[in-house]
């Protein structure tokens, strides 16, 4: 397979429904620039065609919709040409955005892993649809990073602290815990994606399409932790959940035990950076989230520490054994934080307001 835009992300029109397919299977369909570009391409082409009625957007691939942005080509492009790094970044968040403000209903049709880049594409639009096999993950804690695209926008205002949990630990969930947080809206198996696409190719009204196919995914994994979840991931300080977690006795010890081993392998300045910003997220939109989200980035790429140390342990050499700095939880002071959370004067990432995308689709 070549690796151009075209042959990676399809595209075609069917009667009324735009379908984009996802077709980088070897990489698990993980996001290049050029695909976020072809993306927005498609998408603004579809917001201005008055034929098309709604998007579907789908995978080729039946381990995976999309294991993410390409990390890889990020680390690179900071390698060698820090400015373009950084606009790979803002590139992806202004799609992000897009996704947001865009005018027809959505449809992604999600089955296997959905992770970080791949969220961003799926998470703002009118729906959702998660197959037997939806796995949903932000694990950016473990490379370094933090949870971006908008997610921690959505991690602050998932049903108690469980947004907080996810943005932490980065642990995937199936289909049923997320149809229990709102992470997905429907739950439909992989064997009715086709069924949808031909009822949207007609103009069927995409709510009566999804839900008479929705089936009741039944309690998730987290369902008998949930009240631990919501103690332990309310403290102020992640060393409050860390000490929270390691307090729980009885049925739910072991798990707890589970997940503080879970956290002590993430980057300690990754999970202070994502507490905060979740945190504050609760009082900014999704433009504002994302406005701070490349402000991060920004200065991550800059620091040259975790992001690249995490991406070498774990997507270059791996050896899955990342040497953190500062190594311990204790030793990420509150000033370190802020240095991550700081303006970047005229480098500030301005997106437009939703009032303005939508005149700009005209």
């Amino acid at each position: 397979m070549t690796d151009t835009p075209e042959d990676m992300l399809k595209a075609e029109i069917r009667g009324t429904l735009a379908l984009v397919t996802l077709a980088r299977p070897k990489a698990l369909n993980a996001l290049t620039r050029a695909m976020h570009a072809k993306l927005s391409e498609l998408l603004w082409s579809a917001a201005r065609d008055p034929q098309v009625y709604a998007v579907a957007i789908c995978s080729e691939s039946p381990r995976a919709f999309s294991a993410g942005s390409d990390v890889r080509e990020v680390i690179a492009l900071a390698r060698t040409d820090m400015e373009a790094a950084r606009k790979a970044f803002a590139e992806e968040y202004g799609l992000n955005w897009q996704c947001e403000c865009f005018s027809k209903p959505t449809v992604p049709l999600i089955n296997g892993m959905v992770m970080g880049g791949g969220v961003g594409i799926t998470q703002f639009g009118t729906h959702r649809v998660a197959g037997e096999t939806y796995s949903f993950a932000m694990p950016e804690t473990m490379i370094g990073l933090f949870p971006d695209v908008g997610m921690c926008h959505v991690f602050a205002r998932l049903p108690g602290h469980a947004g907080m949990y996810l943005g932490l630990t980065g642990r995937s969930i199936g289909r049923a815990d997320a149809y229990a947080l709102g992470v997905v809206t429907h739950c439909i198996d992989a064997a009715k994606f086709e069924e949808i696409k031909a009822a949207l190719v007609d103009t069927w009204p995409v709510d009566t399409v999804l839900d008479e196919r929705h089936v009741e995914p039944g309690l998730g994994e987290l369902a008998p932790y949930r009240e631990v979840i919501d103690r332990c991931f309310s403290g102020d300080r992640v060393e409050d959940i860390v000490a929270a977690l390691g307090a729980v006795q009885g049925a739910a010890r072991d798990w707890a035990h589970s997940v503080l081993g879970d956290l002590g392998r993430r980057s300690p300045l990754s999970l202070k950076i994502t507490h905060r910003h979740i945190r504050e997220s609760t009082a900014r939109d999704l433009r504002q989230t994302l406005q701070v989200d490349y402000r991060i980035a920004a200065h991550i790429l800059a620091a040259n520490g975790d992001f690249y140390e995490g991406a070498r342990a774990v997507l270059i050499d791996k050896d899955n054994a990342p040497r953190w700095s500062p190594a311990h939880l204790e030793d990420v002071t509150e000033a370190m934080v802020d240095r991550f959370f700081a303006p970047l004067g005229a480098g500030e990432l301005v997106l437009p307001t939703r009032e303005e995308m939508q005149e700009a689709r005209s």
